[in-house]
This record gives C-alpha cells, structure tokens and sequence, in this order.
C-alpha cells in the first residue's frame, strides 16, 4: 500500500545472516511504508564489487532509494566511524522527508554504529603501529596479559588469540585514558527503532550458500574481480579481503584451483553466517521471523506499524 505514509513510524532495520533474503524483504518494506534503504552490509560499499556481495540491481530496488551503496572506491579503507557519520546523515535526511529509513545489512558492527548509542573511539596510525610491533615482538598472549591488567572487562570480551582487537583496545586505552570497554556498544537505540530478523536453518543456509557462489561464479565474479584488480584491487586492505574477492585473486594468482577458489568461498561465507548468528541472536530487540513464510512481507509490515 504506497502512499500510506505515516511519519511517525519508526526506523525499520532488516537484519540476520547471509542469504536469508534480507535485500528483498527491505526493498518490500520500503515500498508499503514509503521508504528509502540504508545499506548496512560493509562490502556493498564498494563500487563494483557488485555480484560478491549479492548487491541487488537497479531493476531489483525497484525505483526505491538506495544510500550507502557504491559509496567508496576499492582502494579505501571501510570505516566504521566514516559509515556512522554518513549513514547518519542519510537517516536524518530521509526523515526530513516524511520518509521511513529501512537500513538493511547483516554486518553487525555496522547496524549497531548506525542505530544504537555508540560511541566510535579515535585512532591514531603511529600509536597503533607501536602496538602492532609489540604484537609481533610478544605475542597476542603476552599482549591480552597486559589488556587484562588495564580493563579486565575489555579483555573478557575479547579472544585471547585475537591479536588485531587486543591491538585496537590497548590503542584506545592510550589514546583516550579511559577504558576501552566504557565505548563498547550497549544494547539502546539512538531513536525509536524495530529491527526485524530472517531466521533460517543451518542446513537451509548451507543449502542456499553453495547456490548462491554457484550463480557468482556463473554470473562472473572472475571477470569482475580481474576487472576490479586493473584498478587497484589488491591495494584496497578492505576490500581485498572480502569473501569472494579475496578467493578469486588467489586463483588469479595461481595458488588455489577454481575449485578451491569456489569451495574457499563457500566455507568462508558460512563461517560468516555462524559469526552473524553469534552477533544478532543474543538481542533481545530483535523480532525473528521465518525467512520462507508466505506472508512474511505482511508480518513484518503488521510489527512496524503497532510499534508506533
């Protein structure tokens, strides 16, 4: 029902694992509630890492208002703090319109920056660089000992193995003089806010993931990685390691077969998936719904509007 548009609806996001169908549901949405997409999928910022990452085509949207697609070249770094800032902005604007944003995106950190109350700590390359030296000298356990010392509950919530977050946490405790677990996020909302999850199976996920690099493939991410790579590629630190690009430059460079550049591709979208299930599952905000019911469109229009 276009043209049924109430301005005091309120934000609309659309979130959940890979494959679930999440783009389809937010254009959808969109269109009964008169309203513009936000992206929240870090890969989908990229101009023309387009088949990778599932982006939907100009005729897919619809005519509905896409922001945060193709908004930086393949040779930037994604930032978190850059997309809040922007997508921010994209949000205010589409309200000053009488519009309802729709953000859609399964990268978590992403909805989070854009929806919740979080707070994007500083960086700074030298200090970070100073740290990353420590890293290789000591070793990640070594390194996590003194996060312990400093902020005991930034350490609990980081893997100990995990030496780039250690990294970060221990940059920010210097640079601010605070504790990197004061700007973790917290589970509140910016302004009122539904978000709507897409559940699947596992096996189902599974299932529709092989599919799905199947079609790239056929579809022609080879062609569209070699293409990307003649504009600098390899040099984007984000961007190159996408899963899917990252996968086909190796069978460019020779050290994975097609084969393997395909099933590479396959594992490591469902290891995504069981990290996005980690992220999502455990707020309680979100209300989940099937993503293969027949009135799923008309369930998730029926939970906006009676949450005004």
């Amino acid at each position: 029902m276009p043209g049924n548009v109430t301005e005091d609806l309120p934000v609309v996001a659309v979130v959940g694992a890979t494959a679930t169908g999440k783009s389809d549901l937010g254009v959808a949405l969109a269109e009964r509630l008169g309203g513009e997409v936000i992206n929240a999928d870090a890969s989908q910022l990229y101009r023309g890492m387009d088949i990778g990452t599932a982006k939907l085509t100009r005729g897919e949207r619809r005519g509905i208002v896409h922001h945060q697609l193709d908004v930086l070249d393949i040779t930037e770094e994604a930032s978190v703090a850059a997309y809040q800032a922007t997508a921010r902005a994209d949000l205010a604007a589409i309200r000053a319109r009488g519009h309802v944003p729709v953000v859609v995106g399964g990268s978590g950190l992403y909805v989070r920056a854009l929806l919740d109350l979080l707070e994007i700590p500083p960086t700074d390359p030298a200090v970070r660089a100073r740290w990353e030296e420590e890293l290789a000298r000591v070793g990640a356990a070594a390194l996590y000992a003194q996060l312990a010392d400093r902020d005991p509950e930034a350490a609990a919530r980081i893997e100990p193995r995990n030496g780039r977050r250690i990294v970060r946490a221990l940059e920010v405790i210097e640079l601010t003089g605070r504790p990197f677990s004061a700007t973790l996020p917290r589970r509140a909302h910016a302004q009122p806010t539904v978000q709507l999850g897409l559940a699947a199976d596992r096996s189902v996920l599974d299932e529709r993931i092989a599919r799905r690099v199947d079609s790239m493939w056929e579809q022609g991410l080879v062609a569209e990685v070699r293409g990307l790579e003649e504009q600098g590629l390899r040099q984007g630190r984000t961007a190159s390691r996408a899963i899917g690009y990252a996968q086909v430059l190796a069978l460019l460079d020779g050290t994975l077969d097609d084969a393997g550049a395909r099933e590479g591709t396959v594992t490591a979208t469902r290891r995504l998936v069981r990290r996005q299930e980690a992220w999502f599952r455990p707020d309680p905000r979100i209300t989940w719904l099937p993503h293969d019911a027949e009135d799923l469109l008309d369930r998730a229009q029926q939970i906006v509007t009676a949450s005004r």
